[in-house]
């Protein structure tokens, strides 16, 4: 097992990410484990394996949460992998998904128990269902939006099809499985039953049996009733009545023809519409509603996970329910297996942060059951291990049992909820703080003049957020939007001074309230509405009272009072409790409109740079000036020492090395600008315009040529693999265009211009020599991918020694130009890891180091050089991770000519200190692509400040093994660039004590 100490949690030193499928099991992850160790890895950190749909690719597609996935492996597999874990001392850090389930799979049992119970399901509470929603013909029912087309024709198409098995009746819809209710057997087993009487002697008892059951069903209790005794006996009758009838079918050949033949009435006969009758009848008393999958948009009452009809939301707030899906995760705890959670999306659930509480507590107690000292008796020892973590807690608030992050995205200086007991967030804001700092802040208006040339048109980034959670509310979630609006109106019916406000008026003041909120979500509970929330909200409503003048002020007053539980005086407990309940509804909603109308849309229409175009980021900002990132940093390390701090995660929008190439073009202006110009006219001829429009349109042109720049293939590939790569690109752009909603859509596709789009990609990489656009391309585009992987390298380096605890996507240990997913979750060729990283051991101890760090530079396209430094920096970082978890952080000035191209600080613990130097804005360093960015000539007379050092001071390059010393110069105390970056491009030197 690890060594962590049982009263501390385990913090990682590293952690790197698998994406675990039928692709890439758990066997496999065994076999890398020694290789993830070799390259200074602590931990593992892996996605949902917990049982899925069938066939899921990135496990987030729950059914079953006290399961492992079998796609993955089997238990004895599972158990290997973590053998082979504690064998490294490796931990591992599990990926658990608490706010959704997987709803369109017959393998979750919960959901299947719904839509055969109803209300009085064992499982109705455990999820976000709404039995009376403002649709009157869906109260007790559920909305299944799965049809492909129109009820009454898939129906008519004999797509909908009932069968009988091992006593159920059940409904399917190609891969889509649904119980009948138990109570309308009786439909299906009276139908013809006068036949059947006539056929058979009155006193048959195969007949009798079958009375016998149809009298039955016409008792069981209604699926509507609440009463915890009558439920208890429709579940027990209802199992009863199966048997008998499967026995029955089972025994007798008459009644066994006679439901196949009912069975095949019901399902009709495909050009006699009116021989489908008796299936509707069925199915309109079911206790699900199927519909066209478009018809969520508007009518759908169950909450889901942002716009997908898949997932469906689960009511973590419900203890039982927290119990029933942590039953796993704790027993993997108890036994040492998991050491750390990663939490997905926890801006979904009702209350977070009494989630997180709740999860510490459990953590706490389940890593300590087993532990000796305590009492024998199992209660006792909990009450007693309970009691003790109170304790502790009363000590110290802010203590924290078990390593846990959040998947928390911010925005604008957004600061975490404090009542949330997590070590951090999973990265994103020092991705876009990293990645703003190789953008050159100067050149923002010359890059506003190019975009809003080539695409005729000058966007406003927060206009464009506006207008398109807007069309989220409008066309994804109007369902969501519009329940919230009934609510506040019955809200509003309560008060005689708000009764007059219209159903209209309250609905559009929420979404004018949600266009215009300033973050994700706000985190108000029954205890208190904090300063933080109280601001955002009173922004948001301010905006909303301004872009809506013609509107009463009155009704954004309401709204607003509600959402910061202003209750009026002399208020009930009961009237308290509903403005609570919609206060919490509307957070969960703020979310996901947030996260479709800005990153899943906006993110695709404003293309200035698209590298800044990234979960967590703010495109209009031009990059980050390095007084920001070393502010950002010394804030880190102060109050999350341990949070993750990621360059590529399986949501980003692009890889850390695409963005690092598309980052070059922010260096130079005049030369995007040429080409862009170039590339329009050379391509002109594979336009085409359809009803006035050019396909693609200026704007798509411009993101395409972007993503060519960033994801072109490092090394030449011709036959299949281009053809393969085109492919990607392909598929990327036609999904880009599907999020910006602007010329196609995935709930509107536009066939035909999809096709003319592809077209257009398949002409400008033809590879005949009469494509004058791909040679220009391919020249400047090398250009480009030389200074982008200097820039890759830097901010690698800045990733392993900034505060925080680096993560590590799978496979970006070498070069990876992937995009969105699903591209980013292609499979890692690990042979060519593994085998590279041998070969670098054997030349560590054949060759001078300083010798290998130029060759691996000079041949920096093969990804070697990414791998060296990884395991070079993580393995020295490990070795001293007092110095990155626990030291202090300072930047260092530069001076000299070259003084604004490096990016310098110091990480020091006592007396051990290191020095980390990455250098940025290559094009300015290295004018011709062939050169090194080394020595005198490129960094002329330019040093690094070393504070409070003494003179003749060594520190030895990790990288390189070379000794560089201070000298003083101009009264300070500095290192020479040109001596530090004399066979490396980057540095990390250790001060030799």
């Amino acid at each position: 097992m690890t060594t962590e100490t049982i009263s501390d949690p385990r913090i990682p030193v590293s952690a790197y990410r698998l994406q675990f499928s039928r692709l890439f099991q758990f066997s496999d992850a065994k076999k890398i484990i020694p290789y993830l160790s070799d390259i200074g890895i602590s931990d593992m950190y892996a996605s949902p394996y917990f049982k899925a749909r069938e066939g899921s690719l990135h496990g987030y597609d729950i059914v079953d949460h006290n399961t492992l996935n079998l796609e993955v492996g089997t238990e004895e597999e599972y158990h290997g992998m973590i053998q082979e874990l504690w064998k490294y001392g490796m931990g591992q850090i599990l990926d658990i998904v608490p706010n959704h389930m997987c709803i369109t799979s017959k393998e979750n049992a919960w959901w299947m128990d719904v839509l055969e119970n109803g209300p009085g399901s064992l499982y109705a509470d455990f999820f976000d269902i709404d039995w009376e929603p403002v649709k009157i013909e869906l109260k007790n029912k559920v909305l299944i939006p799965v049809l492909g087309n129109q009820y009454g024709l898939v129906l008519e198409r004999q797509e909908l099809q009932l069968v009988f098995e091992s006593g159920d009746f059940f409904l399917y819809y190609h891969q889509y499985k649904f119980p009948i209710r138990p109570k309308t057997y009786r439909d299906i087993l009276q139908h013809r039953i006068h036949e059947l009487k006539n056929h058979l002697p009155p006193e048959d008892p195969h007949l009798n049996e079958l009375l016998s059951i149809i009298t039955a069903l016409n008792h069981l209790p209604s699926y509507t009733e609440k009463d915890p005794e009558k439920i208890a006996e429709r579940y027990r009758e209802k199992e009863i009545i199966k048997k008998r009838l499967w026995n029955l079918y089972s025994e007798n050949h008459g009644i066994k023809t006679f439901i196949d033949e009912n069975v095949n009435i019901f399902n009709g006969v495909t050009g006699k519409p009116e021989s489908f009758n008796f299936l509707d009848n069925l199915l309109n008393q079911q206790i699900y509603r199927l519909s066209q999958w478009s018809v969520a948009t508007e009518e759908i009452n169950y909450r889901r996970f942002f716009d997908i009809n898949d997932l469906a939301a689960i009511r973590m707030e419900n203890p039982l329910v927290f119990r029933e899906t942590h039953k796993l995760i704790f027993k993997l705890i108890r036994e040492g297996m998991v050491t750390g959670l990663r939490v997905d999306h926890p801006d979904g659930l009702y209350n977070p942060s009494e989630y997180f509480q709740r999860l510490q507590k459990n953590c706490f107690l389940y890593k300590r059951l087993d532990r000796p000292g305590y009492v024998t008796d199992t209660s006792d020892r909990e009450a007693e291990i309970l009691r003790q973590y109170n304790e502790l807690l009363s000590k110290n608030s802010q203590r924290k049992a078990f390593y846990i992050i959040g998947e928390k995205i911010f925005i604008k200086g957004e600061k975490m909820p404090e009542d949330w007991p997590v070590f951090g967030t999973t990265g994103y804001v020092f991705l876009n703080f990293l990645n703003g700092i190789f953008v050159e802040t100067t050149n923002a208006k010359i890059f506003d003049d190019i975009y809003a040339r080539f695409i005729r048109s000058k966007l406003n980034f927060q206009n464009i957020v506006y207008e398109k959670k807007k069309l989220i509310m409008e066309l994804v979630m109007s369902s969501e939007v519009n329940t919230l609006g009934h609510y506040l109106n019955q809200l509003s019916e309560k008060n005689r001074h708000t009764r007059d406000f219209t159903l209209n008026s309250l609905t559009n003041a929420i979404k004018e309230a949600i266009a215009f909120f300033p973050i994700y979500r706000t985190y108000i509970k029954p205890s208190e509405v904090t300063e933080r929330d109280r601001r955002y909200i009173e922004i948001a409503v301010s905006k909303a009272k301004r872009k809506t003048p013609a509107m009463n002020e009155s009704v954004f007053d309401f709204l607003k009072d509600v959402l910061l539980l202003k209750y009026p005086e002399n208020f009930k407990d009961a009237d308290q409790r509903e403005w609570l309940d919609f206060v919490m509804k509307f957070q969960q909603v703020t979310g996901p409109v947030t996260a479709k109308g800005l990153e899943d849309t906006t993110f695709y229409i404003y293309n200035r740079l698209a590298s800044l175009n990234e979960v967590g980021g703010s495109p209009e900002r031009f990059g980050t000036p390095m007084e920001t990132f070393h502010g950002q940093n010394i804030e880190r390390s102060k109050f999350w020492p341990h949070t993750f701090i990621a360059t590529s995660t399986h949501d980003t929008k692009r890889s850390e090395d695409v963005r690092a190439r598309i980052n070059v073009l922010s260096e130079i202006p005049d030369e995007w600008r040429e080409h862009l110009t170039r590339w329009r006219r050379l391509n002109k001829k594979n336009v085409v315009i359809v009803e006035g429009q050019t396909v693609p349109d200026p704007n798509e042109e411009y993101l395409l040529y972007q993503t060519l720049i960033g994801a072109w293939p490092v090394e030449p590939i011709t036959g299949p693999e281009y053809e393969m790569f085109k492919k990607r690109i392909e598929d990327y752009m036609v999904k880009a265009l599907r999020e910006a909603k602007v010329n196609t859509s995935w709930i509107n596709p536009n066939a035909n211009y999809e096709n003319i789009l592809m077209s257009f990609i398949e002409a400008i990489l033809n590879t005949t020599r009469r494509n004058k656009f791909l040679k220009d391309f391919q020249a400047f585009q090398k250009q480009i991918s030389h200074y982008g992987i200097y820039n890759s390298l830097s901010q690698t380096l800045l990733k392993i020694t900034s505060p925080g605890i680096p993560e590590f996507y799978q496979g970006t240990e070498l070069w990876d130009f992937s995009l969105v997913d699903p591209d980013n979750r292609r499979p890692v060729d690990y042979s060519i890891r593994i085998k590279m990283l041998e070969e670098l051991k054997r030349s560590e101890q054949e060759m001078l180091l300083s010798e290998l760090a130029k060759e691996l530079t000079i041949n920096k396209d093969n990804g070697k050089i990414k791998l060296y430094l990884i395991y070079k920096a993580l393995n020295y970082r490990k070795a001293n991770r007092e110095i990155f978890e626990r030291g202090d952080y300072s930047p260092l000035e530069a001076m000299g000519e070259k003084a604004m191209n490096v990016c310098s600080f110091v990480r020091q613990f006592g007396n051990s200190m290191a020095l980390v130097v990455a250098p940025r804005f290559f094009t300015r360093l290295i004018q011709q692509p062939e050169r090194l960015p080394f020595g005198k000539e490129v960094w002329k007379d330019s040093v690094i400040i070393v504070p409070h050092e003494e003179t003749e001071k060594k520190y030895r390059n990790i990288f390189t093994g070379e000794i560089v010393a201070t000298v003083s110069y101009k009264d300070a105390t500095i290192l020479y660039l040109s001596e530090i970056f004399a066979h490396f491009p980057v540095a990390l030197l250790e001060k030799i004590i």
